[in-house]
């Protein structure tokens, strides 16, 4: 884990403000109650003077990336723009906002569950021709998500599908060790507790294949590292018994070479992309003819400003105590 440490609180004081131009208005009025300073725009030219700087945004200019940055908050989750357009400067503090995104994603995969197990789509179609057939429909209780991603987002996903009597087994990077007693984890240990609240069991990412074959529908959370680009590859999807796999976390832990011959030959039921590669994903581009796979526009997890406002506040209150905030990113790891 690579740890930076919290900004000294005399650095703090006097560091300048700097919000990204995006922002919306009412919004930057709360960073700057929170922050008791006014706001300046974060440009690429930073501010003449030799000051700290706290910044709120998207993007960190090259310019900026120096030792004057002492903390910037990230107004979305996804850290991996931010990272992956430079060294990231050593002393500053990267934390990020979750807000209530973890229940909107959650919502939105519990959705197209539903949606595949009373046949929307395909009723969808018979409306379209005027048509009046009965289709078969489908109870998720009872059946396995696998989720991949055991952070805040994973565990907002797995707790609601629990609820709907989803059994939820979540993939992290290494297997957790299971502690006290409760419910059973479905593994055939009654008396196994769930590893982290929100699933019924956690498997190592390394150790996946039998889940991935027991699995109804695959769950993808997961961030964008250098561990996770390409992570479900062919060798994956040639574990899935006929899953259907939804991805609301980034496009490219995906080879969509290897899920197109996955749907293609059946291994892959269907497909729901929240998230893709390159994005837009032009007119002519191919994921749009691949075979029943639906494709949405990265709006699974939205953040509204509410969400900013809330994490920020929560971050300064925790930083100011000198506390390390629950949203810090680690640089290293990525998330």
């Amino acid at each position: 884990m690579t740890t930076t440490p919290l900004p000294a609180p005399d650095e703090l004081a006097r560091a300048r403000l700097l919000v990204a131009p995006s922002l919306d208005g009412g919004l930057v009025r709360e960073l700057e109650r929170v922050a008791g300073r006014a706001a300046e725009p974060l440009t690429d030219v930073p501010p003449p003077s030799g000051v700290p700087l706290l910044c709120v945004g998207e993007t960190l200019p090259e310019a900026l990336r120096t030792d004057r940055l002492l903390w910037f908050h990230s107004v979305n989750a996804g850290t991996d723009p931010l990272l992956s357009a430079g060294p990231w400067p050593a002393p500053a503090l990267l934390t990020r906002t979750v807000g209530r995104m973890g229940e909107r994603m959650a919502q939105y995969v519990l959705g197209w569950m539903l949606a595949e197990c009373q046949s929307v789509p395909e009723f969808t179609a018979q409306h379209a021709r005027a048509h009046w057939g009965r289709l078969p429909t489908e109870l998720i209780a009872g059946q396995t998500a696998l989720i991949y991603g055991t952070g805040r987002i994973g565990a907002a996903v797995g707790r609601l599908l629990g609820a709907c009597g989803v059994r939820t087994v979540g993939v992290a990077r290494t297997k957790r060790s299971e502690s006290g007693p409760g419910p059973g984890s479905g593994s055939g240990q009654d008396s196994a507790a769930p590893v982290v609240p929100g699933f019924d069991l956690v498997v190592g990412a390394g150790e996946d294949g039998g889940a991935l074959a027991e699995a109804r529908w695959v769950i993808s959370t997961l961030p964008l590292t250098a561990a996770t680009e390409g992570f479900f590859g062919a060798a994956r999807f040639a574990a899935v018994r006929g899953a259907t796999f939804v991805n609301v976390g980034r496009g490219a832990t995906v080879d969509m070479g290897a899920l197109e011959g996955a749907l293609r030959d059946g291994r892959v039921r269907r497909a729901v992309l929240d998230v893709l590669p390159a994005e837009p994903a032009a007119p002519d581009d191919p994921v749009w003819r691949l075979p029943r796979t639906v494709i949405t526009s990265h709006s699974s997890g939205i953040t509204a400003d509410e969400d900013v406002a809330v994490d920020f506040a929560a971050c300064w209150e925790a930083v100011t105590a000198g506390r390390r905030p629950g949203l810090t990113v680690d640089v290293g790891r990525g998330y």
